[in-house]
């Protein structure tokens, strides 16, 4: 964490935009150390957003701590984007950015097309020192955090009689979400008959996916049970089942991962697991893991044809590049968007960018358009079939290199107050629709055929 970069504060998303496999479930974790790079005295607060869906916001409360978000991803697309935007303090910055391939059974969800996960909190219970567990103990590299690590209003309010246990023995956990071995070796047990823990669930209060890890760990000379049951204040549904680690696993030292697909839980989680009449040992815990559900935002419908007309430019610029949604949460910089009732591209400026080869195809899909502005460049071939686009009032394609004739279409777009086409290699009659409307022309007409120079079409008089 010696470096970062970071972002001017102008009210513009910053993206990056990550390589994937589609339909391949991913691991995404974002991490930043502010560490007063910038000397500011006010620490930065901003938006982590995945496309056009708020991940998380992203508070610094203390510089030297580190801040993560961590979610994981059912990629829909070729790329993820990762964008910072909405700065309210500071300067967005990122100090690092991973993408981990995850297991094909890993985390899958009934809901994971419409909703991602983001990480609440992973938790390594009696852990021998405060390092986390992470690769290569984890193939995944999922970070469990000790539960050494003590902040506020985190892993407090632990019950008397709580004790660390461990064993140096192998444990099976090839089976749902394979949780690293050296965690499931290590344990804590109630040995007063309870386990009590409160924390914040960051991002909460909404619906989560939480999920317990227990493995029996504790060796013993006599036969004994540990049966125990979990209690959330204010949410008897969840507190009823109860655990036997030695029926459910089955047998000592084996992974068994009871929980919740889609629970609703408090952002303050008060949990205590609480050893029932007929077991001989107390509660045990050896892990947990809590997500919360984000919602996938749609974002614009002209997003993937932005992102085809984009890709033919990267090597032009910066602006080619920028990623993200194309109109949320800020439109990219040479594009203007209407808010309702959908985000839709509405103009695109891309006037001497150094274009090449035919006017982009995409604008074709951009029915919404209302302005484009393509001159200054080196554009060839001929116009494109815009008709679809019935919003168009402004065109601006002069001092290019096309071909063809002037589309008769242009006479039926009803919105259209500026056609400019002058300096390309047009040929052929002005369609006499356009001349009907009252449109001054420019031409130089030579004996056998009409070449044409320019064409103004204002709503005002040109002299």
């Amino acid at each position: 964490y010696a470096t970062l970069r970071a972002f001017p504060s102008d009210g513009a998303k910053h993206c990056y935009a990550l390589p994937v496999a589609t339909r391949a479930r991913y691991l995404l974790r974002a991490t930043f150390l502010y560490a007063g790079f910038d000397g500011d005295d006010a620490f930065p607060e901003f938006d982590l957003y995945l496309g056009a869906t708020r991940w998380s916001p992203v508070v610094v409360y203390d510089g030297a701590r580190l801040v993560t978000r961590e979610a994981v991803v059912l990629a829909q697309s070729s790329t993820v984007s990762v964008c910072l935007s909405n700065a309210t303090t500071g300067r967005p910055f990122i100090s690092t950015l991973e993408l981990r391939p995850l297991n094909g059974s890993l985390y899958r969800t009934d809901a994971e097309a419409r909703a991602f996960l983001a990480l609440a909190a992973r938790i390594n219970f009696g852990a021998p020192s405060p390092d986390p567990v992470r690769y290569p103990d984890d193939p995944y590299d999922r970070i469990w955090e000790s539960d050494m690590v003590r902040r506020a209003n985190y892993l407090v309010d632990a019950a008397p009689g709580t004790v660390n246990v461990s064993t140096d023995k192998p444990v099976f956990v090839a089976t749902s979400e394979r949780p690293p071995e050296k965690v499931m070796q290590t344990a804590v047990v109630g040995t007063l008959g309870e386990l009590t823990y409160r924390l914040n669930l960051n991002g909460f209060p909404g619906d989560g996916w939480a999920f317990s890890y227990f493995a029996e760990i504790e060796e013993s000379v006599v036969p004994e049970t540990r049966k125990f049951k979990l209690f959330i204040p204010g949410l008897p549904d969840v507190s009823k089942a109860t655990v036997d680690v030695g029926e459910n696993a089955p047998g000592k030292l084996r992974l068994y991962q009871p929980g919740y697909y889609n629970v609703s839980l408090p952002f303050v989680l008060s949990f205590a697991f609480r050893k029932t009449n007929d077991s001989s040992r107390g509660p045990i815990l050896n892990a947990f893991e809590i997500y919360k559900y984000v919602e996938i935002e749609p974002g614009s419908p002209d997003a993937l044809a932005m992102a085809s007309l984009a890709s033919r430019y990267t090597s032009l610029g910066d602006w080619a590049n920028e990623g993200g949604d194309p109109c949320w949460p800020s439109p990219w910089s040479w594009v203007r968007c209407s808010s309702e009732p959908q985000l839709r591209v509405v103009s695109i400026n891309l006037s001497g960018k150094n274009l090449t080869g035919g006017v982009p195809p995409e604008l074709v899909a951009l029915s919404f358009l209302a302005e484009i502005r393509l001159d200054d460049n080196m554009l060839t071939g001929p116009i494109p079939d815009l008709a679809a686009s019935s919003n168009l009032s402004i065109i601006h394609f002069e001092n290019n290199q096309l071909t063809g004739s002037v589309p008769s279409y242009l006479s039926s777009l009803p919105k259209l107050t500026e056609l400019y086409l002058q300096n390309n290699k047009l040929s052929g009659y002005i369609p006499k629709a356009l001349k009907s409307r009252g449109i001054i022309f420019k031409s130089v007409f030579f004996p056998s055929y009409t070449i044409l120079i320019s064409i103004l079409f204002q709503q005002r008089l040109f002299k």
